[in-house]
């Protein structure tokens, strides 16, 4: 934990920043202070919940920022493919070690796929907030939503501040 907190401190007092080449490509990086990743390309919610939005489905998740946060997840509770979700709305929580915490749909739309994964392996969300821990895809009913959401660099300036204010 030392170590992570004196890595962290350094990177942010030398404003380091790096380009990764992930599943989300071309997609970058920054490191921020608690070493959270924030990926290019992607739409973000003040909630913390992330979408990619690739052709007529949407996947959504939560962001490195808020497993960070949550610890060590060790249960998650997802609808059923074939419901919906509505923008701001919880469609289920994650248990961590610390705490239960609601997931908030940042768009609209009918559930398509669960990542039935997560049943069996919910600290994907911890290891691969991105990847393998995506919580559900969406065919959007409403696309301009979308539009409301923070790209890479809002986010991490949203982060950012409300790391501070605590």
């Amino acid at each position: 934990m030392a170590l992570r907190m004196w890595a962290s401190s350094t990177a942010n007092a030398l404003k380091v920043s790096t380009s990764s080449r992930a599943l989300f490509s071309p997609a970058a990086f920054s490191l921020s202070r608690c070493f959270s990743s924030v990926l290019d390309g992607l739409k973000y919610a003040p909630s913390h919940e992330w979408v990619k939005h690739d052709g007529p489905v949407a996947t959504i998740g939560i962001t490195d920022h808020a497993q960070d946060h949550l610890g060590e997840v060790v249960f998650v509770d997802l609808p059923e493919a074939g419901g919906s979700v509505d923008k701001g709305k919880s469609f289920g929580n994650v248990e961590s070690v610390k705490a239960t915490s609601d997931i908030n749909s940042p768009i609209s739309g009918e559930i398509v796929e669960v990542n039935a994964k997560l049943s069996e392996t919910p600290g994907l969300i911890n290891t691969s907030p991105y990847e393998d821990g995506w919580m559900i895809k969406v065919k959007p009913s409403s696309p301009a939503e979308l539009e409301s959401l923070m790209g890479a660099k809002e986010y991490t300036k949203f982060c950012e501040e409300e790391d501070a204010a605590h």
